[in-house]
């Protein structure tokens, strides 16, 4: 038998979407130019707010990144989120936001309203076990800033393959769902487990920063998660939660359905 996710209240009285970004780095830029394609398509569909956007980032601009992330050398030292929203909002005519902060449990939500704190979609683009366990522990909670994330959708890489999963936490939202999808972190809890250990520390050289991450793995994935949540906000339904990509092999594998009952 077919599984398939039904997204509960598709597009809350035909509004549109808040969207947390957190991180602009490789994963995270090349999802920041994907998401005026949605918001333009979902205000064709009758969505007729789009997408309300805010990005969050303390990171700057190193030299390295220009390598192989939308930066130049005019960039090196200011702001990632700033730069970035900056330009999306001036070549699409936008208002979206931008965060100069790191994400933690205790980060107030400043993309919510006055009168309603619910976030859509959360999209996490970071590299480290801590701030994914920060991510879980804010999003999954009763109380709080971040009791009303409505997805959780978490993209990762290494060198040559990576993965999107998309997830609703446990939270005051989702709490009764009998079929809430499971997170990133309920499926793979080795990737916030911080006694792990994390990964290298950001390279100085472009030649070695490409050897642990090559170019358009970012954007294969990127491209692809985009894909997936623009048929969930379209069509309310889903018959998969993620993918895996391998650049090596040149496959791409599906993630299935694992719901909570």
């Amino acid at each position: 038998m077919k599984i398939t996710h039904h997204m509960p209240n598709p597009g809350p009285n035909r509004r549109g979407f808040r969207v947390l970004l957190i991180g602009c780095g490789g994963n995270g830029s090349a999802v920041l130019f994907g998401l005026p394609y949605l918001h333009h398509a979902l205000i064709a569909w009758g969505f007729t707010d789009g997408l309300q956007v805010t990005v969050m980032d303390a990171d700057t601009v190193s030299p390295t990144n220009c390598v192989r992330q939308p930066f130049g050398s005019a960039d090196i030292g200011q702001n990632k989120a700033t730069i970035l929203i900056n330009r999306v909002n001036l070549f699409h005519g936008l208002s979206w936001r931008s965060d100069e902060t790191f994400f933690t449990k205790d980060a107030p939500n400043n993309v919510s309203s006055s009168y309603d704190n619910t976030v859509d979609f959360v999209i996490s683009c970071v590299d480290t076990r801590a701030a994914r366990q920060d991510m879980h522990e804010a999003f999954n909670a009763k109380t709080g800033a971040w009791r009303r994330v409505g997805y959780w959708l978490d993209i990762g890489n290494n060198a040559s393959n990576g993965q999107f999963v998309l997830g609703q936490p446990l939270n005051d939202v989702n709490r009764q769902r009998k079929d809430r999808l499971r997170t990133v972190t309920e499926l793979f809890p080795s990737i916030m487990d911080t006694t792990l250990g994390e990964g290298s520390l950001p390279s100085c050289s472009a030649a070695e920063a490409l050897e642990r991450q090559e170019p358009f793995v970012n954007n294969v994935l990127a491209t692809s998660a985009l894909s997936m949540m623009t048929r969930l906000v379209r069509y309310g339904e889903l018959s998969h939660q993620g993918a895996f990509y391998n650049a090596e092999s040149g496959r791409s594998s599906p993630s299935p359905l694992i719901q909570s009952y």
